[in-house]
């Protein structure tokens, strides 16, 4: 028997709207995935140079999830075919949306946060 990666899962705790939100982004290295790709990042080694650190196993498996949710697209790069580009779909581009919501309420409510990212 052949030994299979296994897919990644995007299992639901309930049909909640809010609920199904946090299960697909709602932990803290697919918001900051996220982030990412809603400021242009597109190459999984510029996600590797976020501030946060996110591991290579972790990344990959973020961005398998957002692929299997329909969310993001992975292409190879035309200039290097070693290469991937990541980016949203139609239906992951209203992520854009949630990143730029959460990114205002937390410069109105936490202190010493910054505005590193105006177009969020």
């Amino acid at each position: 028997m052949a030994n299979r990666k296994k897919k990644p899962t995007l299992d639901r705790r309930s049909n909640c709207p809010v609920a199904c939100v946090l299960d697909l982004v709602g932990d803290k290295w697919t918001l900051l995935v996220v982030r990412d790709l809603a400021l242009g990042v597109t190459h999984f080694e510029e996600f590797l140079d976020s501030p946060e650190k996110i591991a290579t196993n972790i990344l990959s498996d973020r961005l398998k999830r957002l692929q299997a949710a329909g969310y993001i697209t992975k292409e190879t790069e035309p200039a290097d075919k070693r290469k991937s580009i990541y980016t949203f779909t139609e239906r992951g581009k209203e992520l854009k949306t949630l990143m730029g919501l959460l990114a205002r309420w937390g410069l109105k409510n936490i202190p010493n946060t910054s505005a590193e990212h105006p177009e969020l």
